[in-house]
C-alpha cells in the first residue's frame, strides 16, 4: 500500500472512532440524567444530547482516544477512557451550571462519568471479542502450550495479533503444581509439564488431541525434552518452539521453529569462573590461531567480552578471517583487533607476529581436524598439527608469553588415525614444555584441553545430516554402532577458558589438581555420555516431522580410513581424575622428557620436509605406542569392540 493509501485508511479509522465515541457519549448523557433523577424522564433538549457527545470528544483529545486501536485495547487504553470520562463529566456539569440548567442531583457528575466509562469500555470490549471470534472461527490448528504462565500469556497475546496463524490454544501445561484448573485468557491450565503423557492420553481418549505441542520456555532441554518428543511422537503430535521471550513481542506474525538438536544434547549449565577469566584476559594482548574456525571464532568472541587490550586474529584463510573480524567489529567495536594472515607452519612469520605484538596468552586452535582428509594428506596433517604446534609453542616462549592453551581432541586417545596420532604428538611436546616450566625452570606454560565433537562445527555430522535432510535424504551413517561425544561450541569454549584460568594459576600448595598439572596432566572437558550416531540421525529425522526409513532412508556406508567406532576421552592408563574446577576432569597420560621430545620433533619435521612417510610413522609409533592405525577403515572385531567401551566407563 502506498503512503497516501495508508494515510487515507488511517484517517478513515480515526473518523470511525470519533463517530462511534460521539454517538455513545451523546446517548450516555440522557441515560446518566435518568439514573440521577429517574422521575425526570429520558426526553431532553437536543443540545443536552449533543453536549454530551461534544464534551467527550473534546475531553478525549489529550488522551488520544481517537487513535486507539480497539481490537488491541488493554489496561492503558481503559485508563485513558476513565480519565477522559471524568474530564468529560466534569466539563458537561460545568456547562449545565453556566447555562443555568440545574443538575439532576449532586451525584450526577459521578454517575455521568461511570456511564461514559461503562459504555465506552463495553464498546471496545465488544469490538475486540468480535475480532477474536472471527479468528476462532477461521482457526484450524489446535495448540497445547508447555511453559511458564507468563510465557504462555505473552504467546497468546502475540497470537491475537497474528491474522494468519490459524492456531487456537486449547490448553496449557506449566511448571507449577498448584495451577491446574485456573485459566489464562480463557485457556485452561490442564496440569504440569511432567504430566504431559497423562494429559495427552486423556485428550486422545476424549477426541481432543492437539495438533501441535508448542514449547514456550527455553528451560525445557535435554532428557525431559526427549521424553516430551517421545510421547508426542507416540500420539502423532508435532512439537515446535517459540522464539525467545525478547523476540515474542507484538508483531504481524508468530514464527514457530522446530526443536533444535542442541536442545536435546544440552546438559545443565556449568558455573564458570568469570571473575578469573576477566583477571586473566582484561587489558592483555591475546592471540588466537585458527581464529576463523568453529572453535577459534567462538574463542575470539568470548575473549572479546572480557575487554582485552587487543586480539590477534591469526588465520590462514582470508575469507574466514574477514568473517570473524566483521563479527567482532559489530559485537565488540571497542576491542582492538589485528587481522593477521599467517600459516602456523611458517616459523619466521609466527616469530615476527609474536615479537611485534608480544601476546600474553595464546589460544592455539589451528589444526587439520578431518580424519579422512588427513589420511589422504598425511604430511600436510603432520606439518600443521605437530610441527605447527611446536612452532607456535617455541615462538610464544621466545616472545615472553605467559601461557599457551592448546586445543586437543578425543581422537588423540588410543588413536587409530593419523589425525589423532598427530594431535597426541602435539600433546606430548606441550606436556614436556609445560612440565619443565612448572618444575621451576621458567618458560612458557602449556595448558592442554581435550574434548570431543562440537555441534555445528564445519564438516561435523549434524550440519551434514541437515544438508542431507534438505535434499530429501538419505542420511549416511558409517556404522550402526558408532558413538561420539558431543557438546555445543559455546559450552566447550567456556570450559576451555575455565581450563585456561585454572591451568595458569600460581599455586604453591599440594592441591591434587596442581600435582597433576606438574605431572603433565591434561584437562578433559566433561562431555557427558557418548551419543549413538544412528540414534542422532533418527532423532534429526523425527525433529523434521518425518519418519526414519519410511520418509527418509538411513544408509550405512562403512567406516572410513582412520575412523573408530568409539572415541575415548581417557585411555586405559589415564584414569579420569576430578579437578577443583567445575566441568573439568584431568588425565595424566605418559610423558616424555623435554630433550627427548625436542629430538623427536626435529626428526619429525625433517622427515616431513623429505616427505618420508615411513619415517614419520616410525616416530609416531615411538611417541604414541598405543597408535593402532586403521588405514583401511575396517570395523574392529566383536572382541575389540568391548575394550573401548570399558575404557569409556572407566
Amino acid at each position: 500500500m502506498s503512503r497516501t493509501g495508508r494515510t487515507t485508511a488511517q484517517a478513515r479509522r480515526i473518523a470511525l472512532n470519533v463517530l462511534l465515541d460521539g454517538v455513545v457519549s451523546a446517548a450516555a448523557a440522557p441515560v446518566a440524567r435518568w439514573l440521577a433523577d429517574p422521575h425526570g424522564g429520558l426526553l431532553h433538549p437536543l443540545w443536552f444530547v449533543a453536549g454530551g457527545g461534544i464534551t467527550l470528544l473534546v475531553s478525549g483529545l489529550p488522551f488520544r482516544m481517537a487513535q486507539q486501536y480497539w481490537r488491541f485495547s488493554g489496561l492503558s487504553d481503559l485508563f485513558n477512557i476513565a480519565c477522559a470520562s471524568v474530564v468529560s463529566a466534569t466539563l458537561f456539569s460545568a456547562l449545565l451550571h453556566l447555562a443555568g440548567y440545574p443538575l439532576p442531583s449532586t451525584t450526577f457528575p459521578v454517575i455521568h462519568a461511570l456511564v461514559l466509562l461503562t459504555c465506552l469500555g463495553a464498546l471496545r470490549m465488544f469490538w475486540r471479542l468480535t475480532a477474536r471470534r472471527r479468528l476462532m472461527v477461521a482457526e484450524r490448528e489446535r495448540v497445547l502450550l508447555l511453559g511458564a504462565d507468563h510465557e504462555a500469556d505473552l504467546f497468546i497475546r502475540a497470537m491475537e495479533r497474528d491474522h494468519q496463524a490459524g492456531r487456537r490454544v486449547v490448553g496449557l501445561l506449566t511448571g507449577g503444581t498448584q495451577q491446574a484448573g485456573r485459566r489464562i485468557h480463557s485457556c485452561p491450565i490442564l496440569g504440569t509439564i511432567d504430566e504431559t503423557p497423562e494429559i495427552l492420553k486423556q485428550m486422545s481418549a476424549s477426541g481432543r488431541l492437539p495438533d501441535t505441542l508448542v514449547i514456550t520456555t527455553s528451560e525445557l532441554r535435554g532428557a525431559p525434552l526427549s521424553r516430551i518428543l517421545e510421547v508426542a511422537r507416540e500420539y502423532g503430535v508435532d512439537v515446535q518452539r517459540t522464539p525467545s521471550l525478547t523476540d515474542l513481542k507484538p508483531a504481524d506474525s508468530v514464527e514457530l521453529r522446530p526443536v533444535a538438536i542442541e536442545d536435546l544434547l544440552n546438559r545443565p549449565p556449568v558455573a564458570l569462573n568469570s571473575e578469573g577469566m576477566s583477571r586473566l584476559i582484561a587489558g592483555q594482548v591475546i592471540a588466537v590461531t585458527g581464529a576463523g574456525g568453529s572453535i577459534g571464532s567462538e574463542l575470539a568472541r568470548q575473549i572479546a567480552s572480557f575487554r582485552p587490550a587487543a586480539i590477534l586474529l591469526i588465520e590462514n584463510s582470508e575469507y574466514a578471517l574477514w568473517q570473524i573480524n566483521l563479527d567482532l567489529s559489530e559485537r565488540y567495536p571497542a576491542v582492538q583487533r589485528h587481522q593477521i594472515i599467517a600459516d602456523v607452519r611458517d616459523r619466521g612469520r609466527i616469530s615476527e607476529i609474536f615479537m611485534e605484538y608480544r601476546p600474553a596468552l595464546i589460544f592455539h586452535a589451528a589444526a587439520l581436524k578431518h580424519v579422512p582428509i588427513v589420511e589422504s594428506n598425511p604430511i600436510e596433517g603432520v606439518l600443521t598439527n605437530v610441527v605447527g604446534t611446536r612452532i607456535v609453542l617455541d615462538e610464544a616462549e621466545r616472545s615472553g608469553a605467559q601461557a599457551m592453551v592448546m586445543i586437543s581432541t578425543d581422537k588423540a586417545v588410543n588413536p587409530s588415525s593419523l589425525m589423532g596420532a598427530s594431535k597426541r604428538c602435539a600433546e606430548v611436546y606441550g606436556q614436556a614444555l609445560d612440565m619443565r616450566a612448572r618444575a621451576g625452570k621458567g618458560g612458557l606454560r602449556c595448558v592442554t584441553v581435550r574434548f570431543g565433537n562440537v555441534l555445528g562445527s564445519t564438516g561435523s555430522v549434524v550440519p551434514l545430516f541437515r544438508r542431507q535432510l534438505e535434499h530429501g535424504g538419505p542420511l549416511t551413517v558409517t556404522h550402526p554402532d558408532m558413538t561420539r561425544y558431543f557438546m555445543t561450541i559455546p559450552e566447550a569454549v567456556g570450559l576451555v577458558l575455565q581450563a585456561a584460568v585454572r591451568g595458569t594459576q600460581d599455586a604453591s600448595g599440594e592441591d591434587t589438581t596442581d600435582q597433576r598439572l606438574r605431572q603433565g596432566g591434561i584437562f578433559v572437558l566433561d562431555m557427558g555420555d557418548p551419543v549413538r550416531i544412528m540414534d542422532l540421525a533418527c532423532q534429526m529425522i523425527r525433529l523434521a516431522g518425518l519418519k526414519p526409513e519410511t520418509d527418509v532412508e538411513i544408509q550405512i556406508t562403512g567406516l572410513r580410513p582412520g575412523e573408530k567406532l568409539f572415541e575415548e576421552l581417557f585411555h586405559g592408563r589415564e584414569a579420569p581424575v576430578p579437578t577443583d574446577a567445575p566441568g573439568l576432569r584431568m588425565a595424566s597420560p605418559r610423558t616424555v622428557d623435554f630433550n627427548i621430545a625436542t629430538d623427536a620433533m626435529n626428526a619429525l619435521e625433517a622427515a616431513c620436509h623429505r616427505e618420508d612417510l615411513s619415517a614419520v610413522m616410525e616416530i609416531f609409533h615411538r611417541l604414541v605406542p598405543e597408535f593402532n592405525h586403521n588405514r583401511d577403515g575396517k570395523a574392529p572385531s566383536a572382541v575389540a569392540l568391548s575394550q573401548p567401551d570399558a575404557e569409556i566407563t572407566a
